[in-house]
């Protein structure tokens, strides 16, 4: 059994292939122990000898499990090198800004993980072991990687602005689209330009995609020249976006992957981060509901912490749901208890939702309700909830879903673009020296 992660955006390959580190890696100091080297030198952080051999291990034994063909090894290992570097340089960032990832929230992770995998959430680290991989250092590498979701979040995609008149010209555009249900598998490479790029910088660049591009007419392998020679995030993925909605795609190429055909790739297209090439791997259709059943609900969250456990959460949860059955407004509690920072402002209204919104805990106590009844204390991977049915209707979703679908879609699409910028910013501010 091999274990799948839970987001595939950023987390596609956590399973550590070797632990241990070689011998021919470290020096011995005077007293005959083993040492780290250090790989490169990152503002007040370091990359180690070990974490990039381990991370080189990794990929190469994923790219070989992948069958594509690995670059030379010093290519290779500049890619890794260089990403483990932006990876540091992002986690110091998010440690200045006190982003952490609680216990909670990992653990609520790890149980989907160990979910997806049929296999219960206690058994996990025996599974783990089973592979070879260390329980502790997995569940390190899952917080690392929700830690950079949650900056990227917040450095990012909070920025995007989606106008109304972005949204309205995108849904007429997509009028003469394929179906929004269609999907495409999209593979990416990315020569990057300097922001400040000179017209020698900027020649050198553009001779460089024009190289790749003349090596992918020839029939070379798209995943190892990504591999090779792109500066994107996904380059030792081989290039790989996943699967996109017909909505999802980046929007540099969304009237142009459409017209494409299986293995077809693009001629190389400039933005301001660099020149890109997408070559489209694979299409499939799907269809769309728009008639659904949905839910008004609305709730309150606290989370256990050092001082208050489990029962402590829940009773003060009780003494909550009595004051308002006595007559006490359930927003105004909710504006000031709850710690759902995304509700409560809105006085715990999570709107109208329909079926697969929630967690299978959180629906269950709603499919219990009647209207306007409010469920006991009960517990999910987020905290302790008690949450009011305010009513049931069946709605045709079909303009919200494209509404919806269109927003996030264009969300989507400039996050690409803006991530790579924000990448690079956040490489060029910063003091590196490689020790290698």
């Amino acid at each position: 059994m091999k274990l799948r992660p839970l987001f595939s955006l950023l987390c596609a390959c956590l399973l550590l292939a070797a632990q241990h580190v070689d011998a021919q890696t470290r020096e011995l100091t005077t007293r005959g122990q083993l040492i780290d080297k250090v790989a490169a030198v990152v503002n007040d952080g370091v990359v180690l000898q070990s974490e990039l051999d381990n991370e080189l291990e990794r990929i190469a034994a994923r790219l070989r499990e992948q069958k594509t063909e690995l670059p030379p090894r010093s290519v290779l290992r500049k890619q890794v090198l260089e990403r483990l570097v932006v990876q540091e340089l992002e986690m110091q960032r998010a440690d200045r800004l006190g982003l952490k990832v609680p216990d909670e929230m990992l653990n609520g992770a790890l149980d989907d993980i160990a979910s997806r995998n049929n296999i219960k959430f206690a058994d996990l680290p025996a599974a783990l072991e089973g592979q070879g991989v260390d329980y502790a250092q997995y569940r390190e590498e899952i917080r690392r990687d929700m830690t950079l979701q949650l900056l990227r979040q917040r450095d990012v995609i909070a920025h995007i602005n989606v106008s109304p008149r972005e949204l309205d010209q995108y849904i007429a555009r997509q009028q003469n689209l394929p179906d929004e249900s269609t999907e495409y598998n999209l593979s990416h490479i990315l020569i990057a330009v300097p922001v400040a790029a000179t017209p020698d910088q900027l020649a050198a660049k553009e001779a460089r995609i024009k190289e790749v591009y003349e090596k992918l007419k020839a029939g070379q392998d798209f995943a190892q020249l990504a591999v090779t020679y792109s500066d994107s995030t996904t380059n030792v993925e081989g290039g790989s976006l996943g699967w996109r909605s017909g909505a999802q795609m980046p929007s540099i190429i969304a009237d142009r992957i459409p017209k494409m055909h299986k293995g077809d790739v693009t001629d190389p297209i400039r933005t301001p981060s660099g020149f890109h090439i997408f070559k489209l791997n694979d299409t499939r259709g799907g269809t769309q509901q728009a008639v659904v059943s949905q839910v008004h609900v609305r709730h309150i969250l606290l989370r256990t912490n050092e001082l208050e456990d489990d029962n402590t959460v829940r009773q003060r949860l009780e003494k909550i749901r009595e004051r308002i059955q006595s007559g006490e407004d359930f927003a105004a509690i909710a504006s000031v208890t709850s710690q759902d920072p995304g509700s409560a402002a809105q006085g715990g209204d999570l709107g109208w939702n329909g079926p697969g919104t929630f967690v299978p805990e959180f629906e269950q106590q709603l499919d219990a309700l009647s209207e306007k009844e409010i469920s006991a204390p009960f517990k999910t991977k987020y905290g302790w909830h008690i949450v009011q049915l305010m009513g049931r209707r069946v709605h045709d979703a079909t303009d919200d879903v494209r509404r919806n679908r269109a927003y996030a879609a264009l969300r989507d699409s400039k996050a690409e673009e803006e991530t790579e910028l924000w990448l690079r910013k956040l490489r060029d501010e910063a003091f590196v020296e490689y020790r290698l």
